[in-house]
C-alpha cells in the first residue's frame, strides 16, 4: 500500500503551522490558566530550554501529600476492559450498582469473547432493563460455574443485571445511575447528565453511532472502531483528538462571526488562526510520528526496522482513511493528514498515562470478608459462589489510556520525588500525583517514566525511546561507578 495522503500535499503550510509549538508567552499563559482551574494550586509549569518544560513546586509538600489532580484532556477505556467494567464514558467513574457490575462480569464471562460495552442491562431505565433481559439470547451463557462446581443460573445472572436481586450490604457501595448518550447510540453511558453533555460537546457528537447519523457515516465509523479494536485502540484516542479539535474550531468560528457581525462564507476555506487556537491544547504535548518513535520490539531485528516502521505507517494510514469516511470536515482538512495523525498517535505513545480506576466490586467483597462471625457467614452464603465464579476477575480495575496536560509536563528522574498513585477516595480517571518525600518550594516535581529499580544500562535503553539520556543524580552516580 502506498501511504500517500493528498491532504499532506495540499495543506503542507497549514500542517507545518500546526506542528509548530506556540510562542512561549502563549504556552505559559495556557498552563497558568490550567493550574488556576485545578483544585491544587501548589505547582507551576516553567518553560526550560533544555527539557522543554517542567513542573515545579510553588508550595511545600510533605511525604505522601497530594501534589496535583489533573483532569483528562482526552481518554479512552480499553475495548477489552469494557466487558469487566461499566464506567462513565467521560470521567470513567463506575456506574450502575454492585449487582449490575457483577452481573455483567458473569454475563460476559459465560458469553465468551466479545469486546462490546453493550449488554442487556446497559440502560438507566429499570423497566427497559427487564424487557431487554427477557428478550436477550443468553443460551450460550446460561450458567457460570465456580471453582467449587456450583452453577450460577441464567436467572440468577439476569436478576443481578436487572436489579431484581440485591446482594447483602451492597447499599454501602452505591454508584451513580447510568445516564445514556444524548444521541441515543447505546454504546456510551455516563455517571450524570453533566458528564454526558461534556463528552457530547467535546467529541462524542462527531463519533456517535446513533440512528440519527447518516448511514454511510455510521457504517464507516463502525469499521473504524472495529479496525482500532483489532489493531491498536490508541487510534480511538486519535479520533477523539480530531473530533475535539474540529468541534472547538466550529465553536470558535461561530463566536468570531458573531463578534464581527458576519455570516459563514459559502466556500469551506480553512481559517488557520482559529484552527491553531482550537489545536492549542494538543500542540503543547510532546509529539513525534508514531511509526518513528515506537520502540523496536525485541523479536524484530535491526535489519528489518525499516519494514517494521513502514508497516506501522500503513496501519495508521488504513485507520485514517476509515476515520475520514466517517467524520471528514473540509474546513478542518489539515487535521486529517497522515502527518498530523501520526503525530497525534505518537503523542499518546510518549505522553500517555495509564488510566486506572479501582473497582468497587473488589471493595465490596473485601467488606464482606471483613464482617464478623454470623453476619459474614450469612452474607457469604450468597457471595461465595459468585466470588468463586468470578475467580481473579472480581478485582479487575477500569483500565485505559489518557492524556493529562499538566502531568505530561512532568520530567523523568530515576530517583523521583513524586508518583502517580490513586488514593482510596480517588474514584474517577483523573491523574493523581503524590509526593514520595518532602518537596521544597522551587524544587522540580519529577516522576519516573520507567521502572527506576532496573540497572543503569537498562534504564538508559528504555529512556532512549523518549529521546533522551537521563542525567539525574542516581544515573550520574551509577555511571561514575
Amino acid at each position: 500500500m502506498a501511504c500517500i495522503c493528498p491532504i499532506d500535499l495540499q495543506f503542507a503550510p497549514e500542517i507545518s503551522a500546526l506542528l509548530q509549538s506556540p510562542p512561549s508567552h502563549e504556552t505559559q499563559e495556557y498552563f497558568d490558566n490550567l493550574i488556576a482551574e485545578r483544585p491544587c494550586h501548589g505547582v507551576k509549569v516553567k518553560l526550560d530550554g533544555e527539557l522543554g518544560k517542567g513542573v515545579y513546586a510553588d508550595a511545600e509538600f510533605k511525604d505522601g501529600e497530594l501534589v496535583l489532580k489533573d483532569q483528562i484532556l482526552v481518554g479512552s477505556q480499553h475495548s477489552t476492559n469494557k466487558m469487566d467494567c461499566f464506567v462513565c464514558g467521560s470521567c470513567f467513574r463506575f456506574i450502575g450498582s454492585i449487582e449490575l457490575q457483577i452481573g455483567r462480569k458473569l454475563y460476559f464471562k459465560g458469553l465468551g469473547a466479545s469486546s462490546s460495552n453493550h449488554c442487556p442491562s446497559d440502560s438507566s431505565d429499570e423497566e427497559d432493563n427487564s424487557c431487554a433481559i427477557e428478550d436477550a439470547n443468553l443460551g450460550e451463557c446460561s450458567a457460570s460455574v465456580s471453582k467449587g462446581g456450583i452453577a450460577l443460573s441464567q436467572e440468577f445472572i439476569e436478576s443481578l443485571m436487572g436489579g431484581q436481586l440485591l446482594l447483602p450490604y451492597s447499599e454501602k457501595f452505591s454508584l451513580p445511575s447510568p445516564c445514556p448518550c444524548p444521541g441515543g447510540c447505546g454504546e456510551e453511558f455516563y455517571c450524570s447528565k453533566s458528564c454526558a453533555d461534556i463528552d457530547w460537546e467535546t467529541c462524542h457528537s462527531l463519533l456517535c453511532s446513533s440512528e440519527k447519523s447518516k448511514p454511510s457515516c455510521r457504517r464507516a465509523l463502525s469499521k473504524f472502531v472495529e479496525h482500532a479494536n483489532d489493531t491498536n485502540d490508541i487510534f480511538i484516542l486519535a479520533a477523539k483528538v480530531i473530533a475535539m479539535t474540529s468541534l472547538r474550531y466550529k465553536s470558535l468560528k461561530e463566536a468570531h462571526l458573531k463578534e464581527v457581525g458576519s455570516i459563514a462564507p459559502r466556500d469551506a476555506t480553512v481559517n488557520l488562526s482559529l484552527l491553531l487556537e482550537a489545536w492549542k491544547p494538543v500542540s503543547l504535548g510532546y509529539k513525534k510520528r508514531w511509526w518513528d518513535c515506537i520502540a523496536l520490539p525485541e523479536d524484530v531485528e535491526n535489519c528489518n526496522e525499516a519494514v517494521f516502521r513502514l508497516q506501522l505507517k500503513e496501519l495508521a494510514f488504513e485507520s485514517l482513511q476509515l476515520l475520514k469516511e466517517a467524520i471528514f470536515d473540509e474546513e478542518c482538512a489539515p487535521l486529517f493528514s497522515l502527518e498530523i495523525y501520526g503525530h497525534i498517535v505518537g503523542m499518546f505513545e510518549l505522553n500517555n498515562l495509564d488510566l486506572v480506576v479501582a473497582s468497587p466490586v473488589e471493595d465490596y467483597f473485601l467488606y464482606v470478608d471483613d464482617l464478623p462471625g454470623s453476619p459474614k457467614k450469612a452474607a457469604e452464603a450468597v457471595t461465595r459462589p459468585i466470588l468463586d465464579a468470578l475467580d481473579d476477575g472480581y478485582s479487575i480495575c477500569c483500565e485505559g489510556t489518557a492524556f493529562f496536560p499538566l502531568q505530561s509536563c512532568m520530567n523523568h528522574s530515576c530517583c523521583p520525588n513524586a508518583k502517580a498513585f490513586k488514593r482510596d477516595n480517588d474514584r474517577d480517571g483523573q491523574a493523581t500525583i503524590i509526593a514520595l518525600r518532602p518537596i521544597q518550594i522551587g524544587e522540580e516535581v519529577t516522576i519516573s517514566y520507567i521502572d527506576e529499580d532496573l540497572p543503569y544500562e537498562e534504564r538508559q535503553k528504555l529512556l532512549a525511546d523518549y529521546g533522551f539520556r537521563c542525567k539525574c543524580r542516581k544515573c550520574l552516580e551509577e555511571k561514575a561507578n
